[in-house]
């Protein structure tokens, strides 16, 4: 990155904001590895429904469970989701982008065709159909997100992968007897990283909501793991007597995803190749 475009990333509030939140994020799930005002799990029913107090700073569930405690360690599922199912959409998703870049004809045909087949499959519907044959869980949450994210970096791939395949270096580097590997990367994926970059951002955003969306409705954490989607499905019982245990999840939900999507849209600005050339 130039020192032009560091200077616009340092003045960034997209970035910048994105930052913060982000690492809050981060910075919750690392320290619930090693610390929580109480165990996440533990049921205390005389203590039930708890105002928020110096005991427990955010009040407890109709359990008794520490609601700050259940935060903490639900990021620790968010984050796990993100970056897994994130990481099986581009690991997939760029070698597919790639082949029907490089092979075009029928065989880029083919490639698009089965990244619209799988589109039309929603991580959720995915999702239902991999617990009704499995049964419920984390693990069958990111296969359907990840499955879900593999069509949408293909046609990133193949679509920008298709732009520098048409630029002079890269028809030299063909010309001079070089091979697809060679040029995918030595040419290629560097050059497309940024827009890779940027999608992965997004979708980790999109990757917390699902995961929050599947744990809602049952098909994702199971007992006693914590989550965030299960806390807010579990206060619905409660809504009237303590909104706040769906204020606070709601909450670290929004404020995640908003923080995530605020640094895909910093980074943007300050990897995309047209922004820089307007400003």
């Amino acid at each position: 990155m130039n020192a032009r475009a560091l200077s616009r990333t340092r003045v960034s509030p997209s970035l910048w904001g994105g930052a913060i939140l982000s690492s809050a994020l981060l910075l919750a799930a690392v320290v619930s590895f090693f610390w929580t005002p109480y165990p996440p799990a533990a049921i205390d029913i005389p203590h039930k429904l708890a105002s928020p107090s110096l005991a427990h700073w955010l009040g407890t569930d109709n359990l008794g469970r520490d609601v700050a405690s259940q935060l903490l360690a639900g990021s620790r599922i968010s984050i796990l989701v993100g970056v897994v199912a994130v990481g099986i959409g581009l690991t997939f998703g760029i070698v597919l982008g790639l082949v029907a870049a490089f092979s075009g004809g029928w065989v880029e045909d083919a490639v698009m065709k089965l990244s619209d087949f799988v589109f039309a499959f929603p991580a959720l519907l995915s999702a239902i159909m991999l617990t009704s044959a499995y049964g419920p869980g984390v693990i069958n949450a990111i296969i359907a997100i990840g499955i879900f994210y593999v069509p949408i970096i293909a046609k990133v791939t193949r679509a920008t992968a298709n732009g520098v395949l048409a630029r002079e270096f890269a028809l030299a580097a063909r010309a001079a007897g070089r091979g697809p590997l060679a040029i995918a990367f030595d040419h290629v994926l560097p050059n497309i990283a940024p827009a890779l970059i940027v999608q992965a951002t997004i979708q980790f955003a999109g990757a917390i909501l699902s995961e929050a969306a599947l744990s809602y409705l049952g098909l994702g954490a199971q007992p006693p793991q914590a989550s965030w989607g299960r806390m807010l499905a579990e206060a619905q019982n409660v809504l009237y007597n303590a909104p706040s245990l769906a204020i606070f999840p709601g909450a670290a939900i929004a404020l995640s995803v908003l923080g995530i999507n605020l640094l895909g849209d910093g980074l943007r600005d300050a990897l995309d190749p047209k922004l820089k050339t307007r400003s």
